[in-house]
């Protein structure tokens, strides 16, 4: 209420009654106001909001300019410290936002707590956040804050992007760009990269190859000409797998080499083992130099890149498939963990682990589960776009059925 904003502004202030009320007021008078025992007319009101030096708005609005920016400071806390996997990071927000919401009027601040509100909501399946996301996202628009703007149009296509629903994952993003392009006359270059690289990984999920090859490339040429170096390795990696996903061994290898380069001069170790990645599959797939792969892999396991250790197992265990050494084979391949992936490229090379359990157990003479490893995998390629690991999939699949 206006009297407990009044003596919380004075506290926060370090104002006695007696400072606060000057020349102009009481000291028992002010005091019946913070009580709300008194209704202050509006000449006293701009009085008390000089003394105080805020806005008169902050005194009439239900939560004040400063109550905002703390509300705000503690929620970006929150969500910007605690990780996805912090299971109350969610639940927190909601507590700490909630109760302000029906007093909420206009601004930056209530547009970013309304985003982050949404974003909660969604975690926790409340099927209100859509109405939430709408009203922050029209705040932005009114605003002309297209980086938020766009996180929110981001965030709803990767709701069904993460649920492995490709298509409509691709048309809400569409929509939304559309809408944001409409809003928005000039989107900074830092945006429309975000823009363009998802929507390269989309049409690429979605199997369109030729439009996320020319949103692909447009992007790395628009980021030369602004010498902007903002997911460039992560466009570098993107151009990588696809040359891998095509079998086109000359742009796999040409990206390889931008991302190797981009990783030593920034000095991002992710961007250099990935390298190392893609350069050992390209040994067992592509030039079938198993014993070259083996070492690579076995110095790789000496760095102790522990976060890569799912591709070092799973590489190992395809490995000595390979070389005959089937047992091994199945001792590195039962103990890889799927990483939480949700791209087709990522989860195809993972998908296909089944499959290489299935002619190990062959191999071994357990034709039973051989079959049931087959068929697994077949299941999980089953709506994916095409790839030469979904093929190889069904290639080992018709293999073992005619084996039986």
């Amino acid at each position: 209420m206006l009297g407990e904003r009044i003596r919380k502004l004075r506290k926060q202030k370090k104002m006695t009654l007696e400072t606060l009320a000057g020349t102009e007021l009481t000291k028992g008078m002010l005091s019946l106001i913070e009580n709300n025992k008194a209704n202050p007319s509006m000449e006293s009101l701009s009085y008390i909001a000089g003394q105080l030096d805020v806005e008169l708005s902050d005194l009439l609005e239900e939560i004040s300019t400063q109550e905002l920016a703390e509300l705000l400071e503690e929620a970006e806390i929150i969500y910007n410290t605690q990780t996805e996997k912090d299971e109350d990071k969610y639940k927190k927000l909601v507590e700490l936002i909630e109760p302000h919401v029906n007093h909420f009027s206009q601004g930056y601040q209530v547009a970013r707590l309304l985003e982050l509100y949404s974003y909660s909501l969604a975690y926790q399946k409340n099927p209100e956040w859509q109405d939430v996301s709408d009203k922050a996202a029209q705040m932005f628009d009114q605003l002309n804050i297209t980086a938020n703007r766009t996180a929110i149009g981001l965030f709803r296509a990767k709701r069904k992007f993460n649920d492995h629903e490709y298509t409509k994952a691709l048309d809400i993003f569409l929509t939304e760009r559309k809408s944001i392009e409409s809003n928005h006359p000039y989107i900074d270059p830092i945006t429309r990269l975000d823009l363009d690289y998802h929507e390269a990984i989309l049409y690429f999920a979605v199997g369109d190859s030729e439009s996320a090859t020319n949103v692909m490339e447009n992007a790395l040429q628009f980021s030369k000409e602004k010498r902007i170096f903002y997911l460039i390795d992560d466009l570098y990696r993107l151009a990588a797998c696809q040359g891998m996903m095509t079998k086109d061994e000359n742009k796999r290898e040409y990206y390889t080499k931008k991302l190797q380069q981009y990783g030593e001069f920034a000095d991002h170790i992710h961007s250099i083992m990935f390298c190392k990645v893609l350069d050992f599959m390209a040994l067992i797939s592509e030039k079938r130099e198993y014993k070259k792969a083996l070492e690579e892999i076995d110095h790789l396991f000496t760095k102790q890149m522990e976060a890569y250790e799912p591709w070092l197992y799973l590489g190992k265990g395809r490995v000595y498939y390979y070389l005959g050494r089937y047992e091994e084979a199945l001792q590195f391949l039962n103990k890889v963990v799927v990483p939480p992936l949700h791209h087709p490229f990522d989860l195809s090379i993972f998908f296909v682990l089944d499959s290489y359990k299935a002619l190990s157990y062959l191999e071994l003479g357990d034709r039973k589960k051989a079959l049931r490893f087959a068929e697994t995998a077949v299941k999980n390629f089953e709506p994916l776009v095409e790839t030469p690991f979904k093929a190889f999939s069904l290639k080992t699949y018709a293999k073992i059925k005619n084996e039986l």
